[in-house]
């Protein structure tokens, strides 16, 4: 079986259970997302997601990211886990395709919500918090890092994340190009299950950090730290 293939199948298995096993969303209100520096994307819903780098640049992505991450803690991760792993009552929203068919599966549960039996499991986010956040909370969860890729980098990131604590003391002889350039590496080799080209994983998020101050690298090694403790 192709990877491609592998993970369609796990995908198509997490959406049988979520119609067969009983989970709820509670009492608990939608919270309204913040998508301030967002590009508005109008009332006509879409089917694609446009916030992917390849279509609205890198800082959009970036943006999309980060407005997805407070949307999604904030209404999905109770039911959906942190992280997007789910504890398995309701789908792995991480096997998700970030193409075509798997942002139409996921826009029309978000705009439906899903009910059983009568009982909503999953309120209908449509008109509650927009197509902004929408898409916004998509691109969050097709950019988390695959647990195995970050498993295999996690000697390597603790390393760095020590070293990098160091400079955030005193940053004499730091080389911060050869530190990011490393980093770089590091986040290239980590996948996604989505499928999604680039991982929003922590090596990636401390090697944009980096700029040769030491703020900047205690802020890296706390980036690190968070990343490091979500993976294991």
């Amino acid at each position: 079986m192709t990877a491609i293939a592998l993970k369609s199948a796990l995908a198509a298995a997490a959406l049988t259970t979520a119609a067969t096993l009983v989970y709820a969303h509670g009492d608990v209100a939608p919270q309204a997302v913040d998508t301030t520096g967002l590009p508005e994307i109008g009332d006509e819903w879409l089917t694609e997601n446009p916030y992917r780098a390849e279509a609205a640049g890198e800082d959009v992505w970036a943006r999309a990211i980060a407005v997805g991450a407070s949307g999604y803690n904030q209404n999905c991760a109770r039911c959906h886990g942190l992280e997007v792993i789910s504890g398995g009552l309701a789908p792995d929203l991480r096997f998700l395709e970030a193409e075509e068919y798997g942002d139409e599966w996921y826009i029309e549960r978000y705009r439906s919500g899903y009910t059983q039996n009568g009982i909503t499991k999953m309120p209908a986010f449509g008109e509650l918090l927009g197509q902004d956040a929408a898409w916004a909370i998509r691109t969050y969860i097709e950019t988390r890092p695959d647990d195995a890729s970050m498993e295999e980098a996690s000697d390597d990131l603790k390393a760095l994340r020590d070293q990098i604590a160091g400079y955030a003391e005193d940053a004499s002889g730091a080389d911060a190009d050869g530190i990011k350039a490393r980093l770089t590496e590091i986040a290239a080799g980590i996948e996604t299950l989505s499928g999604a080209p680039v991982a929003d994983s922590a090596a990636y998020r401390a090697a944009n950090l980096i700029d040769g101050t030491q703020e900047a690298y205690a802020r890296a090694a706390e980036a690190l730290t968070i990343g490091l403790s979500a993976a294991q």
